[in-house]
């Protein structure tokens, strides 16, 4: 099920920032330099106040930007934070709730591509049932993959464990962003729950993954980027 969208091999590879300060960050993607082409800004970097400069100096140095702020409030209000976004240089942002928010999102995406979030990778069946969702982790990911793509989302994050049903069930038609990315060899114990490796990943159909800290505290972060794009490469040929 390997993603046949015209994605160069390169950016499908997002790295995420998730770091205390911009400097450090900047520091990260100087480092890192052609290694990655995609960089996710989540809230940690977003409360230093100074996620807008770093959109514009990414841009500048032209990277691709995912605002990963999974909004979730009332839909007048996720709109307008949305359409705060128009304009900006970024490429996805995520949104988190029901229909309605998630309707209210896709109204003032503009060039921005909306990517609903499903389940949370730190979340297994134990935790949903806690929530109190009486339904086990796929079938709530099927369920909110359907009503958001019905709404005009573009895609979906979505655990490589759900990605590969969903590609079954709906379609090649929507981009797959698959988080929670661990090496087979390496998966320590941390807060996310459903991980995969990169290539389960891209075999479950994603169209992009998302990788922190196997890239961020690793001994040269840039030679694990790259090692990363060459298995990319490997998968993707030509593109």
């Amino acid at each position: 099920m390997l993603s046949s969208k015209p994605i160069p091999a390169s950016e499908r590879l997002i790295l995420a920032l998730d770091v205390p300060d911009v400097e450090e960050a900047k520091r990260q993607v100087v480092h890192l330099g052609d290694a990655v082409n995609f960089y996710k800004l989540g809230l940690e970097i977003f409360m230093t106040g100074n996620i807008y400069p770093l959109i514009d100096w990414l841009h500048d140095r032209s990277k691709k930007i995912f605002v990963d702020l999974k909004f979730f409030d009332v839909p007048n209000t996720v709109g307008s934070a949305v359409r705060q976004l128009r304009g900006r240089h970024a490429t996805f942002a995520t949104v988190h709730g029901n229909d309605e928010i998630l309707r209210a999102a896709v109204a003032e995406k503009g060039e921005v591509k909306i990517l609903a979030v499903t389940v949370l990778t730190s979340l297994d069946n134990a935790d949903l049932k806690s929530l109190g969702f009486q339904v086990d982790t796929s079938e709530l990911v099927l369920s909110r993959a359907l009503r958001a793509l019905a709404l005009g989302c573009d895609g979906v994050i979505s655990s490589g464990l759900e990605a590969g049903n969903l590609r079954n069930q709906l379609g090649e038609n929507f981009l797959v962003v698959v988080p929670g990315i661990r090496p087979v060899e390496n998966r320590e114990p941390d807060d996310q729950k459903r991980t995969v490796d990169l290539e389960e990943a891209f075999a479950s159909g994603a169209d992009y993954i998302v990788v922190g800290r196997p890239i961020r505290r690793a001994p040269d972060p840039r030679q694990a980027a790259l090692a990363m794009q060459a298995r990319i490469g490997e998968l993707f040929p030509g593109q």
